[in-house]
């Protein structure tokens, strides 16, 4: 029987290193004043021999680190609120940080995890790809991960919280098809993303059971943003046959439909049906009231805290995948298509 050889200690990282037991502790810490040369030295020790630490700390008034893709609109704070809502339980503090922002290598967010650890529970990522040399030092450093609505695959063994994507985008299609609309548009989000596949791929199955052909004219290219909502649903309402009905793949670029309809003089529903996926909280308030698809964004967020606990007490996971359930939300923006549905609009 092969035996795994034991992590190594910072003594022992150093002595193979041949470097201070210091600069190995600076390494391991994310600290900054260590050459680039030597923090790759020993990051390679790291990973092909592994890392012990000394003593397991007690998480009680220790840190969770949230890692946003974005900080940006009202998706953020949801999740913030359901983090926050576990950690208060449990006298937990809450970090944030953005990936969008880092700043230079050696100073990025995880760096900043690593100099907090002493603190610190673990990391849940929102809607972020992290790369494989960021999962690596947080593997290797026994730091839990839990990612919320991944944009891609989170790697291998890495928990995740997600929420039913396909059967959302299925569930908005059917009910414009259900109100009797045939010219159903849909603007995606990336293509790197996940959900934006995969309510995508729902948004085609609900077309292909109810035998309406899909029409590429009506598929617009979007980017979850408000901008691209706007400019991509314009696009859509100057088409020689403009469809009746829009499924925008998020709330934010349901918004960006309903000032591109306003722009063109379109009412809303009674010329063009709008529905969204989110339900966020100013949803409600549009005008008129956005019919969407709620996505269940604080309870993944308390999902997400939950799981990152047991991996920080040291306990197995009863699923490493935890996905949640959608549901239609049927506001005001919705009705069925007007009489005549082929309208000319320049």
């Amino acid at each position: 029987m092969t035996v795994e050889p034991s992590p190594l200690t910072i003594a022992q990282l150093a002595e193979l290193a041949g470097v201070s037991t210091a600069t190995v502790s600076k390494v391991v810490n994310g600290r900054s004043e260590v050459s680039s040369e030597t923090r790759a030295a020993v990051e390679e020790l790291i990973r092909r021999h592994g890392y012990r630490r000394q003593r397991r700390r007690s998480i009680s008034a220790a840190l969770v680190e949230l890692v946003f893709h974005a900080l940006e609109g009202d998706y953020p704070i949801e999740i913030i609120k359901g983090v926050e809502e576990v950690a208060h339980e449990h006298q937990l503090t809450v970090g944030v940080s953005e990936l969008q922002h880092d700043p230079a290598p050696g100073r990025g967010w995880v760096e900043g995890v690593l100099r907090r650890r002493p603190t610190g529970v673990g990391v849940i990522a929102v809607f972020s790809s992290l790369a494989e040399t960021e999962r690596e030092q947080l593997a290797h450093r026994e730091i839990p991960l839990v990612v919320v609505d991944p944009a891609d695959d989170p790697g291998k063994g890495i928990p995740s919280v997600g929420a039913s994507n396909w059967n959302g985008g299925l569930a908005a299609t059917r009910h414009l098809l259900e109100l009797g609309h045939r010219r159903i548009a849909i603007i995606t989000g990336p293509d790197y993303a996940l959900a934006a596949r995969a309510r995508f791929d729902g948004y085609r199955t609900a077309l292909d059971m109810a035998g309406v052909a899909a029409d590429p004219e009506l598929v617009g290219r979007g980017d979850f943003l408000i901008e691209g909502g706007l400019a991509q649903a314009r696009r859509l309402l100057r088409l020689p046959d403009p469809p009746t009905a829009i499924f925008a793949t998020n709330d934010g670029q349901a918004i960006g439909a309903y000032h591109a309809a306003r722009e063109l003089g379109v009412r809303i529903p009674e010329e063009l049906s709008v529905i969204g996926f989110d339900d966020l909280p100013p949803m409600r308030w549009a005008i008129p009231p956005l019919t969407t698809i709620r996505q269940p964004l604080t309870q993944m967020a308390k999902a997400a805290a939950t799981m990152l606990l047991t991996l920080a007490n040291g306990e197995p996971l009863p699923q490493s995948r935890v996905e949640l359930a959608t549901e239609l939300v049927i506001r005001e923006s919705t009705a069925a298509p007007p009489r005549g549905s082929s309208r000319n609009r320049s």
